[in-house]
């Protein structure tokens, strides 16, 4: 259930809880207004079951107060279309008749309370209260399940990775907020998702949200798609046109690859986050647009600046809250989560039963780099749907540099024993007694006396001996990641 909200203490942020007062004798209606009034409620009023309906549906009350003989319907009437529709406000049901059996049939019918007139004002203050906060304790319930339930996803996402929860922190944090939002990523990491994700979490949820790839439209007319123009502003413009800015007005607009923006326009996208104005292409009217920005790319702003072709000044405007997507090799275990959630997508969507993927075939996966990404692994689930006749899919049915890299993985040896980022490890120092340098043995044991090594020169840290060894940290995450399964 969502509170609305329509008084608030601007001082304090508190805000007034909301009831609905149902009762079609003005004189009653207005005592109740009085008495709730003055414990800090805000009251509005309906006089007809059918009108409590409507309002009950167009908004979201903390309490209702509902009388039992109305002109058009009972109460009781009101309580049993509530739960046909799942309407969950708590009723408290007022009634002259004070017979046991009209009280027990308005709780079974989901009513909160009921109280008998003549009303006492303060009997009616303490239940409204005690409704108004078990709906805020369901509501707090309600969110920590779908926060609970979000341990595997959140907003579209899919992983439940460490990396990816701190993702889903900074959006949970930011969305509210109204501070531009720069969002960093390899291509096919998921930045638009994230982009939608910040504005379904923010208070502009309701508002539109407006996506624009700078990237894929020419410079000349990038412009004209942000700002909009008027029918002969440029040849060619034969009608008006709004422009992204103003039809996000009141919600997101979402700005891909800004890095690919001409340095000219940079300057006018700065004057319009400073002053939230918008002035067509051939147009003297000027017009406001209260728009959030998010931005993404998948080059380093920073460096764009140093080079020139990115401006400090807008830089600094739109870096407020930085997300950085993990590439999908950092993700460990999510590489299965998606995979496995991509083959029931494209299954369904296809009408094909394909079994859920075999040991090896995700063992393939886990070891591939990934450089497209997300993007890469649902191009390929798909691509292993359709063409696929069968129930099953077999590792040769991979692709060949996916087949490669479990083949150059080779056998798992024995799990490295370890703690958190230090490494555990047994291999003799580097500077220690070794076995003659004539001794040769595996490939995969050579390489991972390698790593032991230089994890034990590195004092155990993981990131250190990947610069030791040239290669990345997640190179090293994997092999070690890859022993501990096998050993389990």
């Amino acid at each position: 259930m969502q509170f609305k909200a329509v008084a608030s203490d601007e001082t304090s942020g508190r805000r007034r809880p909301v009831v609905l007062v149902v009762e079609d004798t003005p004189s009653l209606a207005a005592t109740y207004r009085a008495i709730l009034e003055k414990q800090d409620f805000a009251v509005e009023t309906a006089a007809t079951g059918a009108e409590a309906l409507a309002l009950l549906k167009s908004a979201a009350y903390d309490a209702l107060v509902l009388d039992v003989r109305l002109p058009d319907m009972t109460g009781l009437d009101v309580l049993d279309a509530m739960r046909e529709r799942g309407d969950q406000t708590e009723a408290v049901v007022i009634t002259a008749d004070g017979s046991i059996n009209l009280a027990v049939d308005a709780m079974r019918r989901g009513a909160f309370d009921f109280i008998v007139k003549p009303l006492n004002a303060h009997r009616l203050a303490v239940t409204v209260t005690n409704a108004t906060e078990r709906a805020r304790l369901k509501a707090e319930v309600t969110t920590l399940k779908r926060e609970l339930g979000d341990a595997a996803g959140f907003c579209r996402f899919i992983g439940r990775s460490p990396a990816m929860q701190t993702v889903y922190r900074i959006i949970r944090n930011a969305g509210p907020s109204n501070a531009t939002v720069f969002v960093l990523g390899e291509s096919g990491t998921g930045k638009e998702l994230c982009a939608d994700a910040v504005h379904r979490t923010s208070r502009r949820a309701g508002g539109p949200f407006v996506t624009l790839n700078c990237a894929a439209i020419p410079k000349d007319l990038l412009e004209s798609e942000i700002f909009g123009h008027v029918r002969g502003a440029f040849s060619g413009a034969t009608a008006d046109r709004k422009g992204a800015a103003l039809s996000a007005d009141g919600g997101t607009l979402f700005l891909d690859e800004i890095c690919e923006m001409d340095v000219a326009l940079q300057a006018k996208l700065l004057r319009f986050l400073q002053s939230k104005e918008v002035q067509r292409l051939g147009e003297d009217r000027v017009q406001r647009a209260d728009v959030r920005i998010v931005c993404a790319s998948n080059r380093d702003p920073l460096a764009e600046v140093q080079a020139g072709r990115f401006r400090e000044d807008l830089y600094y405007r739109l870096h407020v809250i930085p997300i950085e997507l993990p590439p999908l090799r950092d993700r460990g275990e999510d590489i299965v989560e998606l995979a496995q959630h991509f083959l029931a997508r494209f299954s369904e969507e296809e009408g094909k039963k394909v079994s859920p993927l075999s040991v090896d075939v995700l063992a393939a996966m886990r070891r591939h780099a990934w450089p497209g990404n997300v993007r890469q692994l649902e191009n390929l689930m798909r691509r292993l749907v359709v063409l696929n006749d069968g129930e099953t899919i077999e590792p040769a049915m991979l692709p060949a540099d996916i087949r490669a890299s479990a083949e150059a993985s080779g056998p798992h040896p024995p799990a490295l024993p370890s703690d958190g980022h230090r490494i555990v490890t047994t291999a003799p120092p580097i500077d220690g007694p070794g076995r003659p340098e004539q001794a040769v043995g595996p490939l995969e044991a050579t390489i991972r006396e390698a790593i032991e090594r230089a994890i034990t020169a590195s004092g155990g840290s993981i990131p250190k001996a990947a610069q030791l060894l040239e290669v990345s940290p997640s190179t090293l995450y994997r092999r070690i990641e890859a022993w501990e399964n096998a050993a389990s």
